[in-house]
């Protein structure tokens, strides 16, 4: 390492402290910091714990600001004493420092990003947990096999991101793949992250199943719906509702269970059917997929209104759910292709192992941009 070295991490860390600078400033960091002082101070009168609603209010507020507040105020801070050591690292000529300060400036530069897609998520639900259920399309194992490989893309990106993953439902093909599947995926941002998800996703590849060696082209959906608030006023009228019981079964058909353990409920005026099989129980599994439902529901509920809303206003939103989104594409050259923002990667590979930020950011922007 050398002064050309350290004038080139010196120059990251300077435009990357500029960007924060500006960002902090334009989501209006410092207003936030005061609106927490304000409701922290509340929270030290005598009598506050005594109204329990505004008790509860305030400090899930108080929460809220802390978790957008924190993160900026850290990365900031540590910008500032990365560029400090790495002065003090150059002045004493330790350019084994300097080096380290090179993976330091990527970590840095990759802590920003992630802040500033969060900034992007700004609508209520964004900061919900999600659920995620896949829908195979016509074509059976060819589809059912591509509806198992979304599956294993959504819960490595998970993983990675480090999210919590609940698998709800797994519902094995007869040859290979999934019929369906359902996760629940729980952290901050799990809905505002996965929410440009839903809609169909379409593989081209030669066929592993096909002895001719002949390419085909397989569709599966994904539904993407936010988790529902526990203190949600939302009832679901029981005499609606058909339920079922069955033995659930792991993935390739492992831990397959003795007992009638797994649920099917059918909302018989919708049409909504929801399975949980997750749990040994089978009184938890009702529970689950009654939650399901509900959500669902709800959903359907929320955009009825804003239906109406739209017609009120004279402007009307595209809410179909049946484009294809995004192309991943084996065959004759490997390419995922969102056909939204038009993002592309031809690391087709990393994208199935859970890598698709570059297509999460792309459509976020696409939103802020209107």
């Amino acid at each position: 390492m050398d002064e050309k070295d350290y004038r080139e991490v010196k120059r990251n860390l300077e435009e990357l402290q500029i960007k924060i600078n500006v960002l902090f400033d334009a989501i209006g960091i410092e207003h936030q910091k005061k609106e927490l002082f304000k409701l922290e101070e509340e929270t030290l009168a005598e009598d506050f714990w005594k109204d329990k609603d505004r008790f509860a209010q305030i400090n899930k507020e108080i929460t809220k600001l802390k978790k957008r507040i924190l993160p900026w105020d850290d990365l900031k801070r540590e910008v500032s004493e990365t560029l400090e050591l790495l002065s003090m690292a150059f002045s004493e000529n330790d350019f084994d420092l300097v080096s380290d300060m090179f993976k330091l400036n990527d970590e840095l530069n990759h802590k920003f990003e992630e802040l500033e897609t969060r900034e992007l998520l700004s609508n209520e639900d964004d900061l919900k947990n999600v659920f995620i259920t896949i829908h195979p399309g016509a074509g059976g194992t060819e589809s059912q096999d591509w509806g198992s490989m979304l599956f294993r893309m959504y819960f490595r990106w998970a993983e990675k991101n480090g999210f919590s993953v609940d698998v709800l439902d797994y519902t094995p093909g007869e040859e290979a793949g999934i019929k369906s599947a359902t996760l629940n995926i729980k952290g901050d941002y799990a809905y505002g992250f996965m929410k440009g998800e839903h809609g169909v996703h379409r593989l081209v590849r030669i066929s592993p199943f096909d002895s001719n060696k002949r390419r085909h082209t397989s569709f599966a959906s994904l539904e993407v719906i936010p988790e529902i608030d526990e203190d949600v006023d939302f009832d679901v009228d029981e005499s609606d509702l058909r339920i079922d019981t069955y033995r659930a079964s792991g993935a390739g058909g492992q831990h397959v269970n003795k007992t009638d353990s797994a649920v099917r409920i059918t909302h018989v005026p919708s049409g909504i059917v929801v399975q949980c099989q997750n749990e040994r129980s089978q009184h938890k599994n009702k529970a689950f997929a009654m939650k399901v439902l509900k959500t669902k529901l709800y959903e359907i509920h929320k955009k009825e209104i804003e239906e109406k809303l739209q017609d009120k206003i004279g402007e009307r939103k595209d809410i179909s759910w049946g484009n294809q989104i995004r192309s991943y594409v084996f065959q004759p050259y490997t390419l995922v292709k969102d056909h939204r923002t038009n993002e592309e990667s031809g690391n087709i590979e990393a994208v199935f192992d859970g890598e698709i930020q570059r297509f999460i950011y792309a459509y976020l922007k696409m939103l802020k941009a209107g």
